[in-house]
Parts: structure tokens; C-alpha cells; sequence
């Protein structure tokens, strides 16, 4: 039996099968935050994950990605595709990529244009990548962008539990007060927390909060050739 609501759950797990029985996966109304150095390596792996059908352990859905950092590679969704067995082509179109360059263009991307975004794509996933780094921009008066980023957490939140899409951010974080303070409004609107770092042939997967489960950590040994091609650049 799953440690979480036993009904019928679209959920959507991490390809990493000794944990599903403490971790079965991500559900349809998570907030979630991923840090640590292997965050946008699990959105590359989760993007081409829920394009699987239910009984696949996907979504069968497309993917919405804002990319807040530049950070979206094709080329690691495409090998990942491949991977599965997918092909690479169809994997990346069935991903709307939108990229912001400002914490405005961000914000705006969040505010104003995810509704009808996920509405057109029928996404049940949305991936926001480094979501607070455009807002620590010096250029950015701190009042303006703790507003903004304020908000467009807000709206995340409201997204995923009105909407019922799985709604994942990347985090990086920066130990300035300004990040400091980003960093406790983010949590403060999650209600999934994992960090997940790689060192060695070691992947270290902690989970840090969550709204249903205790946390805990758990090691796994990895020879991923694309993971370990991930880390290297």
C-alpha cells in the first residue's frame, strides 16, 4: 500500500526505483522545490518522464518549462529521450520552452501568461528553472523584485492546487539576506522540498518537507552515462 492516499493518483516519480515505496512520486497539486547539483538534470529527466503514458509511470501529458536561468539543454532532454527509448524529436516538441532574461519578463511570463500557457499546452506539469536568481539582479531595486517574486510564487501555488498540475522550481540557493529572504517566501508556498547532489558515483536524495510524508534521506549508487555527462559540463 502507498504511504500516500491509496485512490487512483496520477503521480509522477523520479526513475529510481528503490524509492518509490517512501517516495512514490510527485501528485497532481504539488508545489515542489528541487536543489542541489543534479535540480536541472531531475527537470531534463522529469520533462521527458511525463510525457509516459499513466500506466508508464507518466503523465501522458506535455511539459510547460520557463526557464528563469537559462539553463533548459536540449541536447540533455533529447539524450535522455533516447535514452527511454523516445524519440528525441517528438520528446522535445511535446515541451513549450519560454525564457525569461529579467525578473520583469519572469514575472510577466508567471502573471500574466501561464494561465492560458498550460490551458493551450494541457500541460499537467510546469517547471519554472532557477526561480529566484533573475530577482537577486542588482539592477533590480530589492522592494520591486521582493514584490514581484512575492506574487509570482503566489501564483504558482495557485496554479498547481486550483489547476491540479505538478508545479516544480528549480532553487539555487545564495546565501545573501536578499537570497535569504527569496528563499523563505519559496518555501514558505511549497509544500514538497528535495535536494539532490551528486558526489562521485553517489546520488544523495533528501527529502527535506513534505505535506504528507516524514522526511528522510536515502543513497543510491548511479552509473548513469547521462547524468555523468550532465555533471561534467
Amino acid at each position: 500500500m502507498s504511504l500516500l492516499s491509496t485512490n487512483k493518483l496520477r503521480r509522477l516519480p523520479l526513475d529510481l526505483p528503490k524509492l518509490y515505496t517512501v517516495f512514490p512520486g510527485f501528485e497532481l497539486g504539488d508545489f515542489a522545490i528541487l536543489r542541489g547539483n543534479t535540480a536541472s538534470y531531475m527537470l531534463f529527466l522529469l520533462s521527458v518522464r511525463a510525457q509516459f503514458s499513466p500506466e508508464q509511470g507518466g503523465l501522458g501529458s506535455s511539459i510547460t518549462f520557463v526557464d528563469g536561468g537559462n539553463t533548459f539543454n536540449p541536447y540533455f532532454v533529447a539524450e535522455i529521450a533516447r535514452s527511454y527509448g523516445l524519440n528525441a524529436k517528438e520528446a522535445l516538441e511535446n515541451i513549450c520552452v519560454s525564457r525569461a532574461f529579467t525578473a520583469y519578463q519572469l514575472s510577466s511570463l508567471i502573471l500574466e501568461k501561464l494561465d492560458f500557457a498550460l490551458k493551450r499546452n494541457k500541460a499537467k506539469l510546469l517547471i519554472v528553472s532557477d526561480i529566484t536568481s533573475l530577482f537577486l539582479d542588482r539592477d533590480v531595486p530589492k522592494t520591486e523584485a521582493n514584490e514581484l517574486f512575492m506574487k509570482a510564487c503566489a501564483k504558482l501555488s495557485e496554479i498547481a492546487s486550483k489547476k491540479q498540475v505538478i508545479t516544480i522550481v528549480s532553487h539555487f540557493p545564495e546565501r545573501s539576506m536578499h537570497g535569504l529572504f527569496l528563499e523563505a517566501v519559496l518555501f514558505g508556498r511549497c509544500n514538497v522540498s528535495i535536494k539532490v547532489r551528486k558526489t562521485g558515483k553517489v546520488l544523495a536524495f533528501t527529502l527535506e518537507d513534505h505535506s504528507r510524508l516524514k522526511p528522510f534521506s536515502m543513497d543510491f549508487a548511479v552509473d548513469d552515462s547521462s547524468l555523468a555527462s550532465f555533471m561534467e559540463v
